[in-house]
């Protein structure tokens, strides 16, 4: 069984740029080269609508930008359970999961299935409601 996981705990490469650190995984593992891979990369950052930021490092990605590249990076190992680890720990103004919702749909080709781990006090804020979208 694989994972992809989803975590403050398995950050994004520093040294490398955005559509590397996704592309790492197919590249290494797939022999994609590196146009195919640039290609890819572009294709899934568009859904996000985030080309833009391909070129940048970890440090210059706001919250939400670095979620969905580690969301991404998570669904590029192949047949793998994609697993968010305290997705309000990772973007910490969330007032509940819907952006994380929101974003598996537009991509849930990439993965046949995801496990999203949450303190329980942490769904119950008010604030937060019950934690489920819609």
């Amino acid at each position: 069984m694989r994972f992809g996981l989803v975590s403050g705990d398995v950050p994004l490469i520093s040294n490398l740029d955005v559509w590397r650190n996704i592309a790492l995984v197919p590249q290494y593992h797939g022999g994609l080269s590196e146009k195919k891979a640039r290609e890819l990369v572009q294709t899934l950052l568009s859904r996000f609508n985030i080309e833009r930021i391909a070129a940048l490092r970890n440090p210059s990605l706001t919250e939400e930008e670095r979620f969905l590249v580690m969301l991404l990076r998570a669904t590029m190992v192949r047949d793998a359970i994609v697993v968010i680890d305290r997705p309000f720990k990772l973007v910490p103004y969330l007032k509940d999961l819907s952006f994380v919702y929101d974003n598996l749909k537009k991509i849930e080709e990439l993965y046949s299935l995801c496990y999203i781990l949450e303190y329980t006090h942490r769904l119950n804020r008010p604030e937060v409601g019950n934690g489920r979208a819609g």
